[in-house]
């Protein structure tokens, strides 16, 4: 038994290391290249326990962090779409949900239905957990196209309208705080450039 829950385990563990190949729009800080999938993930995890005081509900930041670590796993199968680029929102979704099906089915069964429940739980964004990650999971894009010099805001010609329309409602449902914080910040970067 302990022999094939460990193989399990290592077959899903090696199958995440597949994440930091999936290019994400959004450069790294210093624009000198794409984030990948798997960064982005550790990188939104540490800001929700850095900024985990600002959410709008109690929270429990550990089960937001692994919702975090485990919210973009579905992309090695699905690939990224980034917030600002067209694309048919229901074949993603179902494209995703096939992945979180295969993915998460390599672990055992009570793991499986353990990381299964957390994506299903922040892919529904019902939960105060599952918003302030919903939430944390916007504002990181947002830092580092600010720091990269617009990145995939100038790649994709992204307005302050549009920020304020796909990101600010979901980052204020959260934390709005964190998003009068950012969105003044963001609105600076954009009358400036």
């Amino acid at each position: 038994m302990t022999n094939e829950t460990l193989a399990r385990q290592f077959a899903f563990l090696e199958e995440a290391d597949k994440l930091k190949n999936i290019l994400r729009a959004t450069p790294i800080h210093d624009n000198s290249r794409r984030e990948n999938s798997a960064e982005h993930s550790w990188h939104v995890a540490l800001y929700a326990l850095v900024l985990s005081e600002h959410a709008t509900d109690e929270i429990d930041v550990s089960r937001v962090i692994k919702m975090l670590l485990l919210h973009d796993l579905v992309e090695i199968d699905a690939g990224d779409m980034p917030i600002h680029e067209a694309h048919d929102v229901e074949a993603q979704a179902v494209k995703e949900r096939a992945a979180a099906d295969r993915i998460f089915g390599l672990l055992p069964p009570a793991q499986c239905a353990e990381f299964r429940a957390l994506w299903d739980e922040f892919e529904a964004a019902e939960t105060p957990d599952a918003v302030f990650a919903k939430s944390i999971d916007r504002v990181q894009p947002l830092a580092l196209n600010m720091a990269s010099g617009g990145g995939s805001w100038r790649d994709y010609d992204v307005t302050l309208e549009q920020i304020d329309t796909r990101v600010g409602a979901k980052v204020t449902r959260g934390a709005p705080a964190v998003w009068t914080y950012i969105r003044d910040r963001v609105a600076r970067f954009f009358a400036a450039n």
